[in-house]
């Protein structure tokens, strides 16, 4: 793959502020649970939050690209920081820079890009996942305001977000077409939130069920038209694939980058392990698997950076990405034997990180729907 000069400087900042600083920490806070907020709050002063973002509102002004390959170096270095950064950026900024008014925009993304303030995203409910459309979560307008009641599920920054992102239904006898977008700020009444979820894997990133309870948020923060979120919901979605994609690419490679040290270290039988076909051949598969994913990543990418169509690359993406990335992660166990099964091996919680990867964001199985949906409307 060939870079622009930019690009590249990008990933090596991107790089080194992972081995410095998000690499040394990763097993402490995995077994503490305790968020990533300094690594969040540092990475924002360097404009590693603002990569894909317009100068003029305080982004870097680069692109997917920019920001697929500096996800990789996040993912290699701290899952559960990386996964946080992909909320942050993906899941909240992003719909903002693509459908929010420019008193929106000015308002808020200055802040979020700069990390100043952390952004969250509110699509799930405790009965709604991958049917985004079958939300209950409902908005009413009331004067010059919405009140907002309903639970969301699953969400990424909730204890720490200053801006959400939430998905309700204005008018729920239209299904999907009935859904609308607001950006709904931490001082609002009403917002509740929940107690952390004790998860896995991806452990210091903090996830929360957040509850509206006549929450009341001003008109001004409808974002986009009434009625039209489901289809910024899934806009947003599909960029966020290319991000968390390219998160599996940096797992993935920890993962062989640990996997095949090992293999040359590791003495049995007279000669180190990865003089073994066997072994041999479980790192050939994992280097084709992380090649072949990050071809897929960066061809989503500049696929939307060129302004075409992406949403089916960008699910091949993450589905490849993700599913490859954990068969990775379980080889990776396999060479290291009964150390790759300890927490004193970062390979175990690769592992642990990786699985929801194959969930967040579109699970495979929804990604497998929506590969197939695009390919019958391309051949007639």
């Amino acid at each position: 793959m060939i870079f622009t000069e930019e690009q590249e400087m990008m990933q090596q900042m991107a790089h080194e502020f992972s081995q410095n600083e998000l690499e040394p920490k990763a097993a402490e806070i995995d077994e503490t649970s305790e968020f990533p907020i300094k690594n969040l709050k540092k990475m924002g002063e360097l404009g590693l939050l603002g990569i894909p973002f317009d100068e003029n509102y305080g982004g870097s002004g680069m692109n997917s690209l920019a920001f697929a390959l500096a996800m990789e170096e996040f993912g290699a270095a701290c899952g559960a920081t990386t996964l946080s950064v992909a909320a942050h950026v993906s899941l909240c900024s992003t719909p903002i820079y693509i459908a929010g008014t420019e008193a929106q925009k000015n308002k808020y993304l200055p802040d979020l890009l700069s990390g100043k303030k952390l952004g969250s995203f509110c699509l799930s409910e405790p009965n709604s996942g991958s049917d985004a459309a079958g939300i209950l979560t409902r908005a009413v307008k009331d004067g010059d305001s919405y009140v907002l009641n309903g639970t969301k599920q699953w969400v990424t920054n909730g204890g720490y977000a200053d801006n959400f992102i939430v998905f309700v239904k204005t008018d729920p006898e239209r299904g999907a077409k009935g859904i609308s977008a607001f950006i709904v700020e931490k001082g609002f009444g009403g917002l509740v939130i929940g107690q952390k979820e004790d998860k896995m894997g991806l452990r210091a990133s903090d996830t929360r069920q957040i509850t509206f309870e006549n929450c009341r948020v001003p008109a001004a923060n409808l974002l986009g038209e009434e009625n039209n979120g489901f289809k910024i919901a899934l806009k947003t979605l599909d960029g966020g694939r290319i991000g968390i994609g390219a998160m599996a690419l940096g797992l993935a490679r920890a993962a062989l980058e640990h996997a095949t040290r090992w293999a040359k270290e590791r003495r049995a039988f007279g000669k180190a392990i990865g003089d073994f076909q066997a072994i041999q051949w479980y790192l050939a598969d994992m280097a084709t698997k992380l090649e072949a994913s990050r071809l897929l990543v960066h061809q989503a990418a500049r696929l939307r950076d060129a302004g075409k169509p992406y949403s089916k690359e960008a699910a091949m993406a993450k589905l490849f990405a993700s599913e490859s990335a954990m068969k990775t992660a379980e080889k990776a166990i396999q060479v290291l034997g009964g150390y790759g099964y300890v927490r004193d091996y970062p390979v175990e919680r690769i592992f642990r990180d990786t699985k929801l990867l194959e969930i967040g964001e579109g699970t495979s199985e929804v990604l497998r729907v929506i590969i197939s949906k695009k390919i019958y409307e391309e051949i007639k």
